[in-house]
């Protein structure tokens, strides 16, 4: 039996106006989730990852395999 192919993922977590976190994935369209806390946010979206890339291969699409992360500083007036 193949082992299991492992990805390595960005994951975004912001806290919303009411408190909740949100969690999301930049990389795969339409891949995010919540949870009252950081660690039900994490957890929530390990799950949310997995249909998501269900989703994807059943369409044909492919997981980027290159991506950077980058800050940027931008002056508002």
């Amino acid at each position: 039996m193949a082992s299991p192919k492992i990805y390595r993922l960005p994951v975004v977590i912001t806290q919303d106006e009411d408190g909740y976190y949100v969690a999301e994935v930049p990389v795969l369209p339409s891949c995010f989730t919540q949870g009252k806390t950081k660690e039900e946010a994490l957890k929530n979206i390990k799950e949310v990852i997995l249909l998501c890339l269900e989703s994807l291969s059943e369409e044909g699409g492919k997981v980027p395999e290159k991506y950077s992360l980058e800050h940027v500083e931008v002056a508002v007036p």
